[in-house]
């Protein structure tokens, strides 16, 4: 399903939208990319929602890609003695400890021993996604004496954010582990990793997918991204989480982050997606305010692959109109002349390699010639990402035989990605099987010209080595010499 606009939408699915007939909607809405919250749903309900997308791929012949996202390490207080939980108020003094009493007016548990093992006098705790700010007086294995900087309210179960320190916690839970180990043999695409604070958290995650799943960095710690350039090496994507990024650091300081990690992974070739909050008054509205329509803008000018609906698709009254607004979005902004000024003036050009003069002279050609698609084969995506990052201004058409290469391609700016029957081993049958996508997708008829792209040895990651500027006029491929 041809789009008309380059970056891709992610939608949460959740309880709104559940069923045949709401997930076939949103895809055809714009949505490219479904996200499964392993938060929330049992795996029944997971794969009963698995089993949908792909029978919604099958048809409309449209690959889609489906993004599990693990929960992560959950840190919580334990319960109050009060149901209604306690008011704090500032200055006053507040213990969290390991005792499971029911929490006072002057104590609670905090039932994570590695969160006491780390802290130190001066560090901070933040309740209730930041409503309550603590500051460590004092502490020990297993208590913390904290003065209370913001007042507020705190009740069962309210999470904790430490921002100041590393925790000696694996980013991987038992949860994770099993819901890890369930959605790869599912059959996922993407898996979203939770609470990464090093790159030994995606290496242990890379371990336990064996290959059967990309993996997608959450960036939602300030250590993450202290770290990111480390973690990116490791990563095949970037999930620049804002919401728990802009409650252990201070609002002001995630624009400026969510900028330089967009620079960053577009640098690398490798997709990043910006998210949280994008559209939020659409959960209850059917029009989003203005400031939310400009973050949105903000993101695609920005040049990220993808932009994100959490609640407002999941359980959200609007979750159709959330999608229509953030696909008429993106084409607006694409369709701004100073979006490709921005992109053009953001594009790297050192530390070229062959792959990588490839690609850029293929964006060159089609961009100064009446060129209408480049066309990239690529059996394990490598030639595909190249090209995505290079922003060019003509459709960029992905051909592959592997069903997960061009799943996970979905997910990347620009790609309209086609399987292929069959193999391809040769450049000739590379060639054709483009010029035919080309003209199937209505990009091309066959007075026009495409540029394609392949490497040679063909199936070997990583080799694009060979350009073509091939007419769609198949008995002129057949006339030359492309052997």
């Amino acid at each position: 399903m041809k789009r008309d606009r380059n970056v891709k939408i992610v939608a949460t699915l959740g309880p709104a939208s559940n069923d045949y007939k709401m997930i076939r909607a949103l895809h055809e809405a714009g949505a490219d990319v479904f996200r499964l919250n392993m938060s929330h749903g049992d795996h029944a309900e997971i794969k009963i929602r698995h089993g949908i997308i792909r029978q919604v791929e099958k048809d409309l012949n449209s690959p889609i890609a489906i993004l599990a996202d693990l929960q992560g390490p959950k840190l919580r207080v334990g319960v109050f003695a009060n149901d209604d939980g306690e008011d704090l108020v500032v200055g006053q003094s507040f213990r969290l400890d390991l005792d499971n009493a029911p929490g006072t007016s002057a104590r609670v548990q905090l039932p994570h021993k590695e969160i006491f093992d780390a802290l130190e006098p001066g560090a901070h705790l933040l309740v209730n996604d930041g409503k309550i700010k603590l500051r460590v007086k004092d502490c020990g294995r297993d208590f913390a004496d904290c003065e209370v900087l913001v007042a507020g309210t705190i009740s069962n179960r309210k999470g904790v954010n430490v921002p100041d320190v590393v925790l000696p916690l694996a980013a991987l839970s038992e949860k994770d582990r099993k819901d890890l180990e369930f959605v790869c043999e599912l059959g996922v695409d993407w898996l979203a990793l939770s609470f990464v604070q090093r790159p030994a958290d995606v290496e242990e995650a890379r371990k336990l997918t064996k290959g059967r799943a990309a993996l997608m960095s959450k960036i939602e710690k300030p250590t993450a991204v202290t770290m990111f350039d480390e973690i990116l090496a490791v990563s095949d994507g970037i999930m620049v989480a804002r919401g728990d990024l802009g409650v252990e650091l201070p609002v002001q300081n995630v624009p400026p982050i969510q900028k330089q990690l967009v620079r960053k992974c577009r640098a690398a070739a490798k997709p990043v997606i910006v998210a949280t909050q994008m559209l939020e008054s659409m959960i209850d509205s059917p029009m989003p305010t203005r400031a939310e329509v400009s973050d949105v803008a903000t993101a695609i000018y920005e040049g990220a692959d993808g932009v994100m609906l959490s609640a407002e698709s999941a359980a959200g009254s609007f979750p159709i109109e959330a999608v229509t607004t953030m696909s008429n979005v993106a084409k607006e902004v694409e369709s701004d002349p100073t979006y490709t000024e921005i992109i053009e003036a953001s594009r790297k050009t050192s530390g070229r390699t062959v792959a990588d003069g490839i690609v850029a002279a293929a964006r060159e050609i089609a961009e100064t010639a009446d060129i209408k698609a480049i066309c990239c084969y690529s059996q394990s995506g490598t030639t595909a990402l190249l090209t995505s990052r290079e922003r060019p201004r003509v459709p960029i058409i992905v051909l592959s035989s592997d069903i997960n290469t061009v799943r996970r391609l979905a997910l990347s700016w620009g790609t309209n990605c086609v399987m292929t029957v069959k193999i391809v081993d040769r450049f000739k049958t590379a060639v054709i099987e483009a010029v035919r996508a080309a003209i199937a997708s209505g990009i091309a008829t066959p007075s026009d010209m495409v540029v394609v792209t392949a490497g040679v040895p063909f199936n070997t990651p990583g080799s694009t080595n060979i350009l073509r500027v091939a007419p769609c006029d198949e008995r002129l491929i057949f006339a030359g010499s492309l052997e």
